[in-house]
């Protein structure tokens, strides 16, 4: 240990180091078969990793790429060298399964540059082997304090997993990486392995870098394994599935009596304690801690991640903090919960989540009593806790049973959806909400990516990221990370979330359901991607005065944009061209725009930041029509709009109504996609969706440099 390390941190160290080095594993070229016994004669080190769950292995992203710049990282065979046993090593081949980010395999940094953050792989092994894993923290956010960094060091010749500390000095990258303080060196080798909170005994980070010098360098948070790519409709992710796995491996080893040595879950029991005023009684012990994420693990992963983050207010009595990542897994919720506010205990908070958690509505039926043991659980490790507590949970949990009941009983006799089912409405959850603003004069837009909660939480808007003076071309880029944040907040099992996009009018040609985010389908193939009018926008000069038409006052407009929604939803459906006639380009009077039928959709085919378009649409708008439509041109500006507005005819008389709309839109863009020459003529098109129903806050755009 480091001199003036405290004697907490030198005897949680010593408790912690043969874990750690036990689930410590040393990455090279990938051997001549699935098994060697000396696992230090197979090439030289590439860097270092640890086993995270049964047949998985975390690493750096640029340690898998060593050597190997042409390579494709995915899919990519290496070597995995670790302890089989006291004293003894064993190597098994592996496989890259994912990168992080996903754009690490078209976008390589130059050499000896850092590689793109958060710089992560995740490795599968291939071929069934007895190893020990390591214990994630389940805390969002690290705090500052002593850590313990591993990794492989060749100090005589010959590698050997070492363990070395220093401090967590605090955060870059908006919590993305960790600093680590300067009490000793990095190796080269060491690059990709854990990082352990000395205070709490569990993995923080990954090794990532040292500082060129001296002492010290960067890790990375093992949060960042919430941004894997996210999964296909109804399937469980990748997450999900090592956290699963993850945590029922430390849950059968507390529960285990065939082996003597002691379990991540008997050390946590003798670490330093924690100061606080009451002893342990207002958080759950190691063991509880334990027991409680292997049950939580025991059921199916929830919805989505607002599922998990309704659960955690409820418990907390607070809304959780929005800037933290999105909650995944059901364990994700668990460290939402530590320091509840008002000195609130954290077991009280963590007993009414797993409570809450037994009566949810999940994806799919758990094992036959599991919800059940979950609640039996929770009733006896309240009874070491107060009385009125116990007899809250006991209230919740009947509470809860009979709110499942009715929601059960409301759905029974609906339609199942899947596969074959029509295309229908929207999902009714939240939605992710990307706005911009021109700047000024300048060809530059500020912008901010939120959670819109929708009908359920009527204005509420999280923000989830910001930026300002971006150009238009680099929009895309700037947002990417901040959009896939949103997507993993509101993405459910059943449907991924709608995004709304809230622009000015004549930004209405922003092509952003061509971008993408993970992978490379487009957005508007993923899912459902309507334009929306920014709040509180100006009347355009072009509307009538108050007092010149039919309606003169707010009151009567808000009444009029309700009639003509209801009636676009009740369907059937009229088109009318807006700023075209039979190709020659016309500019809408507002008087024409008035008259027309309540279920009318009007339609543009002409460029939105140019007249008479511009013009039409903002005159759309104030004539109350929140359905419309509009398209970015084809680039031959002698192509006619027949095929588009024929088309477009025969898709709103199938529709029947407004309600499929964007889900039939997106259906459109993925035939599209698929070189469906039947789909040509929607190329471009986009849905103004202007819901009354989840208002936009009325807010003034970014100011200033963030």
């Amino acid at each position: 240990m480091q001199d003036g390390r405290t004697g907490g941190s030198a005897r949680a160290f010593e408790l912690l180091e043969p874990l750690v080095q036990a689930a410590t594993v040393r990455v090279h070229a990938a051997p001549g078969g699935y098994a060697t016994p000396d696992g230090h004669r197979a090439g030289p080190t590439w860097g270092s990793g640890f086993f995270i769950a049964p047949g998985w292995v975390l690493t750096c992203a640029h340690v898998v790429g060593e050597g190997g710049a042409a390579v494709r990282l995915v899919g990519r065979e290496l070597g995995i060298t670790f302890s089989s046993g006291p004293g003894t090593t064993g190597t098994v081949t592996g496989r890259v399964e994912c990168v992080l980010p996903e754009r690490l395999e078209e976008q390589r940094p130059a050499r000896r540059a850092l590689w793109d953050l958060p710089d992560l792989a995740l490795v599968r092994v291939l071929a069934p082997v007895s190893h020990a894993c390591v214990r994630l923290t389940d805390r969002a956010r690290p705090r500052p304090g002593e850590v313990a960094y591993f990794g492989v060091t060749e100090d005589l010749g010959t590698p050997e997993i070492t363990g070395r500390t220093t401090r967590l000095r605090g955060t870059a990258a908006a919590g993305a990486a960790l600093r680590l303080g300067d009490d000793d060196e990095i190796e080269p080798g060491m690059s990709g392995g854990p990082v352990v909170d000395l205070a709490r005994g569990e993995v923080v980070g990954v090794v990532k870098a040292r500082r060129r010098t001296g002492g010290g360098g960067l890790a990375v948070s093992v949060v960042q394994l919430r941004t894997l790519p996210l999964p296909a409709t109804g399937q469980v992710g990748l997450y999900r599935r090592v956290i699963q796995a993850h945590d029922l491996y430390h849950y059968d080893q507390h529960l285990s009596d065939l082996d003597s040595r002691r379990t991540w879950t008997d050390v946590h029991g003798e670490l330093p304690p924690p100061d606080e005023p009451y002893g342990g009684r207002l958080r759950l012990t190691p063991a509880e801690r334990t027991t409680l994420c292997g049950l939580l693990a025991e059921l199916p992963p929830p919805g989505s991640s607002e599922a998990v983050r309704a659960l955690v207010e409820a418990a907390r009595g607070e809304e959780p903090d929005p800037a933290l990542p999105a909650p995944l897994s059901w364990r994700d919720g668990l460290g939402m919960l530590l320091d509840p506010p008002g000195g609130a205990g954290e077991a009280a908070a963590m007993l009414r989540y797993a409570t809450d958690v037994s009566v949810a509505d999940h994806r799919e039926p758990p094992s036959p009593g599991a919800d059940e043991e979950l609640w039996d659980w929770v009733r006896a490790t309240a009874e070491r806790l107060w009385r009125p507590l116990r007899r809250e949970l006991g209230e919740r949990h009947e509470q809860g049973l009979a709110a499942r009941d009715r929601r059960r009983r409301a759905r029974a006799g609906q339609p199942v959806p899947g596969p074959g089912r029509p295309a229908g409405a929207l999902a009714p959850g939240p939605s992710v909400l990307l706005e911009a603003w021109a700047h000024g004069w300048e060809d530059v837009y500020d912008w901010r990516v939120s959670v819109l909660a929708g009908p359920a939480h009527p204005g509420r808007l999280t923000p989830v990221g910001s930026g300002v003076h971006v150009s238009r071309a680099r929009l895309p880029e700037a947002v990417r990370d901040a959009l896939a944040e949103a997507f993993r907040r509101c993405d459910s099992h059943e449907a991924p979330a709608l995004l709304e996009v809230a622009v000015a009018p004549e930004l209405f040609g922003l092509p952003v359901d061509t971008w993408t985010v993970a992978g490379r389908v487009p957005l508007g193939v993923q899912r459902p991607v309507v334009l929306r009018y920014p709040a509180g926008g100006e009347r355009p000069t072009a509307a009538p005065a108050p007092g010149s038409g039919p309606y003169d006052d707010a009151d009567t407009d808000a009444h009029r944009r309700a009639d003509r929604w209801a009636r676009v939803q009740a369907g059937p459906l009229l088109d009318e061209r807006a700023d075209c006639d039979r190709g020659r380009p016309r500019s809408p009077a507002p008087e024409w725009l008035d008259a027309l039928p309540d279920n009318t959709v009007p339609v543009h085919c002409r460029a939105a930041d140019a007249e008479p378009t511009r013009g039409s649409l903002h005159a759309v708008r104030d004539a109350g029509y929140g359905v419309a439509v509009t398209r970015r041109p084809p680039a031959d500006p002698g192509e006619s709009c027949a095929p588009f507005h024929r088309g477009l005819r025969e898709e709103l008389t199938e529709a029947g109504r407004g309600a499929p709309l964007p889900v039939r839109v997106q259906a459109l863009r993925a035939r599209a996609h698929g070189a469906d020459p039947d789909a040509y003529w929607a190329d471009g098109m986009a849905l103004v969706w202007d819901d009354p129903a989840r208002a936009l806050p009325e807010d003034e755009p970014l100011q200033g440099d963030l």
